[in-house]
């Protein structure tokens, strides 16, 4: 199963909507974003997703939470305050935005940690698995931007650029 890592969009529509896209032409089964999504109308523009759509609030979502809430449970996306255990072909995932919210994690129980808040890319491959973070997707650089894919039967990932 390959599925779309996005992460920090910070309410940039159009890089969103390039987003959606990107991950539509992939074929992706399953989209994660790891937080700080910022505004409701973001959200929206994630519905033209061909893939469902799960994830976490980060800390630049909390202000505006109740409207975030309201909108991902009334298009049936699946978000939450981190971390977020999910179990994918067979593989144990867990997803927070800021990766010092791993510390109240046992890391070891999941084969993928996702994360995002750095805007950094990482890719870590451990004896236990592998932590990843497509990096900056919000910025206004053409090139500079990248949302990723995971392969869950390989744990490879591939970085797409925008």
């Amino acid at each position: 199963m390959k599925i779309g890592i996005v992460s920090d969009t910070h309410n940039n529509l159009k890089n969103c909507r390039t987003i959606v896209d990107l991950f539509n032409d992939s074929g992706v089964e399953r989209v994660i974003h790891t937080g700080d999504i910022t505004q409701a109308k973001t959200v929206e523009v994630f519905a033209g997703l061909h893939a469902p759509l799960w994830g976490v609030f980060g800390n630049n979502d909390q202000g505006e939470l109740a409207a975030l809430l309201e909108a991902t449970g009334d298009l049936g996306f699946e978000f939450l305050q981190p971390p977020l255990p999910l179990e994918w072909s067979g593989r144990r995932i867990v997803v927070v935005h800021d990766p010092l919210e791993l510390n109240n994690v046992q890391t070891s129980d999941f084969d993928v940690i996702l994360h995002g808040h750095t805007h950094r890319l990482t890719i870590e491959y451990s004896a236990t698995g592998l932590t990843f973070n497509p990096g900056e997707c919000a910025g206004m650089m053409k090139g500079f931007n990248a949302v990723g894919i995971l392969d869950l039967e390989t744990l490879t990932t591939e970085l797409m650029k925008f």
